[in-house]
C-alpha cells in the first residue's frame, strides 16, 4: 500500500511539474469543420492571442467532415498533455449525441470542457434570387414551390442542417439538402447561383449580408441582435422558433488540471479584451467564458435541449 501511494504521489508531483512547463513546443487546435466557417474563424482569434500570450505557436488543422464527428474523434484519441485542444461547437457537442446513432467516442468520458467561447445566431439567408423580402414572403414561397428550393448547410447534423430542418417542420414546406463541408462553401454556392437558402452562422454570413450578395431575412434567438437591431427575428414570425449556435475550447479528458486552469483563464482575458470582445460582437457574436465546471454543465444541458430537437425532425444518421 505504502509502495502505491507513493507511485501516486511521484505521479502528481510528475504532472504539477510537466504542467508548470507547458507549453515547449507547439500546440495543435484542432477545429472539426473546414476553412471558412465561424468555428474557424473563432479558432484562428484564438490561436494568434494564445500564440502572443504563451510565446508558442497555437497551429490550428481542420479537419472536417460528418457534421464534426471526424476532428472531434480525432482529439479525443489524442493525447491528454496539453498539446492537442478542439474548438468544439454545438454540432460536435450537443447534436451529433442524438443525431449518429454510433460515435467513436463519449462526450463525458473522452472530453474535459476547459470554457465556453462565443454564443451567437444563425442568419436566415436567401440567394437575390429568390425574391422575397421577409419569413413571411418566403414560407408563401416555399408553400407554392414544394421540393424546388435547396438549402446548403455545414454539414449533416449541424445547427445550420437542423435549423431548417426545424423551420421546414414548423412551416410545413419541403426543401433540398446540400450539406457542405464549411459555412464558407455554403455561402460561396449561393453566391454562384447554386444555393438557394441557408440557415447558418451569422459570425460568417452577416458581411456578405451587409455587401449584398445574400439576403439575410432574420435572426434565429429570441430577441433581435443589437449589432443589427432592424433585422427582424424568424420568431416573429414563426413564435417559439430558437437555434443559438456556440462555440467552447476541450481539451482530452485527463488533461493535467493546472493546463485546464490556465487555458480558461487566458481565454476569459482573450475575450474580455476590448478589441476582440468589439469584433466578434460586431459579428453578432457574443463573448461568453465561463470555468470547466459551468462550461461542463451549459454542455449537458445543450445536449437534452437538441436532443428533444433531433427527435422532433426525425433526422439521424447511422
Amino acid at each position: 500500500m505504502r509502495r502505491i501511494f507513493a507511485a501516486a504521489i511521484v505521479l502528481m508531483v510528475s504532472a504539477a511539474a510537466h504542467s508548470q512547463d507547458w507549453p515547449q513546443h507547439a500546440v495543435t487546435v484542432v477545429v472539426p469543420f473546414g476553412p471558412g466557417g465561424s468555428a474557424d474563424l473563432m479558432g484562428r482569434i484564438l490561436s494568434t492571442h494564445l500564440q502572443t500570450r504563451f510565446g508558442v505557436s497555437f497551429v490550428v488543422d481542420n479537419k472536417g467532415g460528418a457534421g464534426g464527428s471526424i476532428g472531434t474523434g480525432f482529439v479525443a484519441k489524442a493525447a491528454n498533455d496539453g498539446y492537442t485542444l478542439l474548438v468544439g461547437t454545438v454540432s460536435s457537442h450537443a447534436i451529433n449525441a442524438a443525431l449518429y446513432t454510433k460515435l467513436a467516442y463519449d462526450l463525458d468520458r473522452d472530453f474535459q470542457p476547459v470554457s465556453l467561447l462565443v454564443r451567437f445566431p444563425n442568419l436566415l439567408i436567401v440567394s437575390p434570387k429568390i425574391r422575397v423580402a421577409s419569413v413571411a414572403g418566403l414560407i408563401d414561397y416555399l408553400k407554392a414551390n414544394p421540393g424546388k428550393v435547396n438549402y446548403g448547410s455545414s454539414g449533416i447534423g449541424t445547427s445550420s442542417h437542423l435549423s431548417v430542418v426545424m423551420f421546414a417542420h414548423a412551416t410545413g414546406t419541403e426543401m433540398t439538402h446540400i450539406p457542405f463541408r464549411s459555412t464558407g462553401e455554403v455561402v460561396n454556392s449561393m453566391i454562384g447561383g447554386y444555393v438557394d437558402l441557408g440557415i447558418d452562422s451569422m459570425t460568417t454570413t452577416i458581411p456578405h449580408a451587409r455587401s449584398g450578395t445574400v439576403r439575410a431575412l432574420a435572426v434565429t434567438t429570441p430577441q433581435r441582435n443589437a449589432s443589427i437591431p432592424d433585422l427582424p427575428t424568424i420568431a416573429e414570425t414563426l413564435p417559439g422558433y430558437e437555434a443559438i449556435a456556440w462555440q467552447g475550447l476541450f481539451a482530452p479528458a485527463g488533461t493535467p488540471r493546472p493546463i485546464v486552469d490556465r487555458l480558461a483563464m487566458e481565454v476569459k482575458r482573450i475575450l474580455e479584451t476590448p478589441d476582440v470582445a468589439e469584433s466578434l460582437k460586431a459579428l453578432g457574436a457574443e463573448p461568453s467564458p465561463m470555468p470547466p465546471e459551468a462550461f461542463a454543465a451549459f454542455a449537458r444541458t445543450e445536449r437534452a435541449k437538441w436532443k428533444e430537437a433531433v427527435r422532433v425532425s426525425g433526422a439521424h444518421v447511422d
